[in-house]
């Protein structure tokens, strides 16, 4: 059960991290040939989470450009499960 939670711990630290990099990389407007494959894997990794979250949210428009609040929710969400299992 301990390395269970501990596995959990790591995972969602993981997943953080890798939320992250996604945001960096939604800055980049062409990413560089090298580091494409690694921003397809990011994509692959949470599109599945953040994809159902903006059908929910709506962006929030700030003049010509809009917020995405899914990574924002994803992130309080992360630091929530985080709280209660690690």
């Amino acid at each position: 059960m301990n390395l269970l939670r501990e596995l959990l711990c790591i995972a969602l630290q993981a997943y953080y991290l890798i939320l992250i990099v996604r945001i960096v990389l939604s800055w980049v407007p062409s990413v560089p040939e090298p580091i494409r494959p690694i921003a397809r894997g990011v994509h692959a990794a949470t599109d599945p989470l953040l994809i159902p979250l903006r059908g929910l949210l709506p962006s929030i428009r700030m003049g010509a450009m809009a917020l995405d609040v899914s990574p924002i929710l994803l992130f309080l969400a992360i630091v929530i499960l985080q709280s209660l299992v690690c």
